[in-house]
C-alpha cells in the first residue's frame, strides 16, 4: 500500500455472528440487573430484614 489507494469501510457485523463465532462473551444483562430470587412476601420484605438496629427505637 503506498496509502493513495482508497481503503474499505469497516463492514457493520451484527451481534448473532459475533455469537456464533465466539459465543455469547457478554450475557444482555448482569447478574445485578436480574432479579432470579422466586418472589415471597411483600416487597418492603427485604427493606424490613436488612434494617439497622437504630430504627428499631
Amino acid at each position: 500500500m503506498t496509502g493513495d489507494e482508497p481503503h474499505e469501510p469497516p463492514r457493520k457485523t451484527d451481534r448473532r455472528t459475533l455469537d456464533e463465532v465466539f459465543g455469547e462473551v457478554l450475557p444482555d444483562t448482569t447478574r445485578d440487573e436480574r432479579d432470579d430470587r422466586p418472589s415471597s412476601g411483600s416487597p418492603d420484605r427485604w427493606y424490613l430484614e436488612n434494617r439497622p438496629p437504630h430504627h428499631d427505637r
